[in-house]
């Protein structure tokens, strides 16, 4: 009775251990699906960004009325044309953040470097309050648009000169 107790005992462990592994690896296989399904939704956001940045009649269309794009109304084709660029820039630089390519110790450096460029400090002027309120409730998201908004914010051409 003893060997048939220990078998059964062995075996049950056996298949418990066996359960929890593919519980385990469901829930992997879930998160690296999520993963891939984001990454496939940003790259046809980053091209769509990438053709409106170079096409002036794409472009019109982010400035038409018809779609609610939060365009500010006074703003041209080509200076449109020139935020679409620099959100191009900015998003390439949150999927490769939330895909773990830029880790968090490198992402002040980044925003740094981004917020050099003027245009990338223009669009962040007009559209970085709307980006805060997109990413309400995105832990990830939320850093990475508070990292922005500081670099922004401690831009050499952000602060009032002296006089």
């Amino acid at each position: 009775m003893k060997l048939i107790t220990a078998v059964l005992t062995a075996g049950t462990a056996a298949a418990l251990a066996t359960a929890v592994v593919g519980a385990a690896r469901r829930k992997q296989d879930a998160r690296r699906q999520a993963e891939h399904n984001e990454a496939i939704l940003a790259r046809n956001q980053l091209d769509w960004l990438a053709q409106m940045s170079i096409n002036p009649d794409l472009a019109k269309l982010q400035t038409s009325e018809d779609m609610d794009l939060r365009t500010p109304e006074d703003m041209d084709v080509e200076e449109s044309m020139q935020m679409l660029k620099a959100n191009l820039i900015i998003s390439t630089l949150s999927l490769r953040y939330r895909l773990g390519l830029v880790r968090t110790g490198q992402l002040p450096f980044y925003a740094s470097m981004l917020m050099d460029s003027d245009v990338c400090r223009r669009y962040w002027n007009c559209f970085g309050d709307l980006r805060t309120q997109e990413a309400a409730g995105d832990e990830r998201a939320e850093h990475f648009t508070k990292v922005l908004d500081q670099a922004a914010k401690s831009h050499p051409q952000a602060q009032p000169t002296a006089t």
